[in-house]
């Protein structure tokens, strides 16, 4: 391997590094919330579940208007981009933590090991694999607008077994999901000669935040059903 190879892969490796240290600080910062919330102020979160529910779903909807403000910022490459993800981060270990009280400790535990397994093996896969895999992410982001509108309607219809499979074809989903993004940093790398806009770092690693939380999500969901 010659020098100017031996560079790119560094510099590669380095851009890599940069934005895993973002998804590190967005999983981080959120799992600090939502363990605070889960103890400390454990009252709190009795008192939301136990009041008006709206309550609750007004703080979910500041939370969607959040991340679509921070993915905006972050492809104009504003100075906010960071700022707005990390702030995305605490509200959504807030949101994460009415989810997590309701499941036993060791279900949560074996989701969070499953997601982080998982995240990695299909990450590894992405970074490795030479086949280009955006024909695959655009198949999977029309599934997950399916999901999307079946989760909407089993929402009125409350059906354990449609929550069921709804959560494992979103984790599927997700799965290729990580692998594409994963590949998508290469590309964006070599796309602009390593001279990447830190709001297109931060973008990135929103995806990969994004990718690991709804698979945590969702594996929660199906190990908890012999709960």
């Amino acid at each position: 391997m010659n020098n100017t190879a031996i560079q790119t892969q560094t510099g590669l490796s380095s851009f890599y590094a940069k934005i895993y240290g973002f998804v590190a600080m967005g999983i981080g910062l959120s799992s600090l919330v939502s363990g605070l919330m889960l103890t400390v102020f454990q009252q709190h979160l009795v008192n939301i579940i136990l009041g008006p529910s709206w309550v609750l779903y007004l703080i979910i909807l500041g939370e969607l208007g959040l991340v679509l403000f921070a993915s905006g910022a972050a492809a104009k490459n504003s100075p906010m981009a960071l700022p707005l993800f990390l702030i995305y981060s605490v509200v959504n270990g807030y949101t994460l933590s009415f989810i997590i009280a309701r499941y036993t400790q060791t279900t949560v535990l074996q989701a969070l090991l499953s997601a982080t397994l998982m995240f990695a093996v299909m990450a590894t896969i992405g970074v490795t694999v030479k086949k280009d895999l955006s024909g695959m992410a655009r198949a999977l982001m029309g599934a997950l607008v399916g999901v999307i509108i079946a989760s909407i309607v089993n929402l009125f219809m409350s059906n354990g077994a449609m929550a069921y499979i709804i959560s494992i074809i979103t984790v599927l989903i997700f799965a290729g999901l990580i692998a594409w993004d994963n590949q998508r940093i290469r590309q964006v790398y070599f796309e602009l000669d390593g001279q990447v806009p830190t709001g297109w770092i931060v973008s990135l690693a929103l995806n990969l935040y994004l990718d690991f939380i709804n698979l945590f999500i969702h594996l929660l969901t199906i190990l908890s059903r012999n709960d």
